[in-house]
């Protein structure tokens, strides 16, 4: 696997899972596999579950680990080709990541949306570039339409707790104050299709996700309709995706939090959130604190996803 940005990079999902399962029995017994290798996490953004769960994964492989905040420890970066370098950037990526690619055998990149232009967040400029220029295997720890590690560990969870074949899974949005990116919401979409589950995404109007994202599942404008008889609640806010509104808040209507009313509504349903979370926005304390949560093992398969991951990377160097 020379590069993890999507579901389709993971090959048979259903194989990923198994060595997954195999990996959460015994997470170290491949310690040698790593040995005398480097992996290098670049920083674009604020991180704590991606950082300390892909730094331990690849510590549980033996690999060497090289942290970099790029907007704090580093020179400020350029990303656009043709401009004139006379502001506040002194390197541009196109030297720094052959640099970078130097010192390291597997790259992860976070790298979020600016929410201010959708054609350049939705061509991953920063993490494309890093795959065509930096001639090593490239992981996505977060960029501006996808999470695909985040959605690997979702899925693993919901395997892990699911009580039918073929659960039925909701995507809610739900208030909160600042605009975020679609990423988590598109990834987690893609990768719940792909596992077959029967999903509903539902959000007040003129939240409509990128249709590609969202090819066979359900959208439900009515929140409680789309709840019933629901065996998994993921809840993420995301701002809007369709112009001429897109990276704006639209609502922060507080009836969309997830409450122990709504989830009565589901079949003893199980709420999931990738965290952070914004407690009585998102999701209120009774529900995230209560016996039906997964936010902690979820957090937790945060892990095992980064360590499927990089095993494969490291079989295929």
């Amino acid at each position: 696997m020379k590069k993890f940005t999507n579901v389709h990079d993971i090959g048979s999902l259903k194989q990923a899972l198994a060595d997954a399962a195999e990996i959460k029995r015994d997470r170290f017994a491949m310690t040698d596999l790593g040995k005398n290798r480097t992996l290098l996490m670049l920083f674009f953004n604020s991180s704590l579950r991606t950082r300390l769960s892909t730094q331990k994964a690849a510590m549980n492989l033996g690999m060497n680990v090289m942290v970099l905040d790029v907007n704090q420890g580093a020179w400020k970066l350029e990303t656009e080709r043709g401009v004139v370098m006379d502001g506040d950037k002194a390197e541009h990526l196109l030297e720094a990541i052959p640099v970078m690619a130097c010192y390291a055998d597997i790259i992860g990149v976070r790298s979020f949306a600016g929410l201010t232009d959708k054609r350049e967040d939705y061509e991953e400029r920063v993490l494309e570039q890093f795959i065509k220029y930096s001639g090593r295997p490239v992981i996505s720890m977060e960029a501006a339409t996808r999470h695909p590690l985040q959605s690997f560990a979702d899925i693993i969870t919901i395997e892990e707790y699911k009580r039918k074949e073929r659960p039925k899974v909701v995507l809610t949005w739900a208030p909160h104050p600042k605009a975020l990116p679609q990423a988590v919401a598109n990834s987690f979409a893609e990768w719940a299709v792909a596992a077959g589950y029967d999903l509903t995404i539902t959000h007040p109007h003129g939240y409509e996700l990128d249709p590609a994202f969202t090819q066979g599942a359900t959208i439900e404008y009515d929140q409680d309709k789309a709840l019933a008889g629901a065996d998994f609640v993921y809840a993420k806010n995301w701002s809007a995706y369709a112009d001429p509104d897109y990276g704006k808040v639209l609502s922060t209507d507080r009836s969309w939090t997830i409450d122990s009313r709504k989830m009565a509504l589901t079949d003893d349903g199980y709420f999931m959130h990738c965290l952070p979370v914004r407690r009585n926005m998102i999701v209120t304390d009774d529900v995230i604190e209560s016996d039906r949560s997964l936010v902690i093992p979820e957090a937790a398969n945060r892990e095992i996803s980064a360590q499927t991951v990089l095993m494969r990377m490291l079989k295929a160097l």
